[in-house]
């Protein structure tokens, strides 16, 4: 069992990388203020920018990414666990990666994930994203162990695909996270109740910090970051539209005892999909 205070930093990152860092920082700060030793930030905490030849010409590389050292110089002087949600990492040959960073108490890099399920689809309203023309997805999921908890990595649209969830939780973590930067539209019919959904599914809590409010290239993210329990409760949430930090009380035991009332994890069983067809002459449903 082990309780911490954990924190999700909702920002309203623009297309300047040092005003977003800056406004990272002083928002991080906060939340170590309030206890929080293990502090999240949204997607694309680096930049939000809908012009890719202004992105590519923003990119480093890891070593050299402004988020990234921040996070690291941060984590290191507030003995912090933070968990950058993802910022924009150049690549060779062209492509980018959206990458998450958790760094430790010490400064040390623990681990990184990039964003395996690409953004690419087609909204009412003329709204339109194609993430895979910009961003090259990853192929491995991360699980990482913490003094204090098991954690998962995920980014944004990983929600939607809750296979990977699972399997996070059946490689044992307790606190599973979806940093964001949800559409407004997509957000308004869906965030709530996907989130809550994760947490009931495995058991575990769900930490989502997001972007929120209209940015500087015209999107609109929904806003509301999240901390859920292992119950589906909302322990925490923010508002739509306000750089905030929101923070919970986080009991690893409770993931325990939820899954303990609820085995479905361990009561799981392999099976086929059978498709049986019409029978011969019958007319299809209009």
């Amino acid at each position: 069992m082990s309780r911490f205070t954990a924190a999700a930093v909702q920002m309203r990152s623009g297309t300047d990388v040092a005003d977003n860092v800056a406004a990272m920082e002083d928002l991080v700060r906060q939340a170590a203020a309030k206890g929080a030793t293990y502090v999240q930030t949204p997607e694309m905490t680096g930049a939000l920018m809908r012009d890719r030849a202004a992105l590519r010409a923003s990119l480093r590389g890891e070593h050299d990414d402004p988020v990234a050292q921040a996070a690291a110089r941060l984590a290191g002087e507030l003995g912090i666990t933070l968990h950058i949600g993802s910022t924009a990492i150049a690549l060779d040959g062209g492509k980018v990666a959206n990458r998450a960073f958790l760094f430790g108490p010490d400064g040390a890099r623990i681990a990184t994930y990039d964003k395996i399920h690409m953004f690419d689809v087609d909204l009412d309203q003329g709204e339109s994203w194609r993430e895979s023309a910009t961003y090259q997805p990853g192929d491995q999921s991360v699980v990482t162990q913490l003094p204090f908890a098991t954690l998962g990595l995920a980014v944004c649209y990983d929600l939607r695909f809750p296979q990977l969830f699972q399997a996070q939780a059946l490689a044992g973590a307790d606190v599973l996270s979806v940093p964001a930067a949800f559409t407004k539209q997509t957000g308004e019919a869906h965030w709530h109740v996907l989130l809550r959904a994760r947490a009931v599914e495995n058991g575990a809590f769900v930490v989502a910090a997001a972007q929120g409010g209209t940015h500087q290239d015209g999107r609109e993210t929904f806003g509301h970051s999240l901390i859920i329990d292992p119950w589906g409760r909302v322990l925490a949430e923010a508002d739509g539209n306000t750089l905030q930090v929101i923070t919970a009380k986080i009991d690893t035991d409770l993931s325990v005892q939820a899954r303990r009332k609820v085995p479905n994890l361990n009561n799981a069983r392999p099976f086929k999909v059978a498709v049986v067809p019409a029978p011969n002459g019958a007319q299809a449903a209009e």
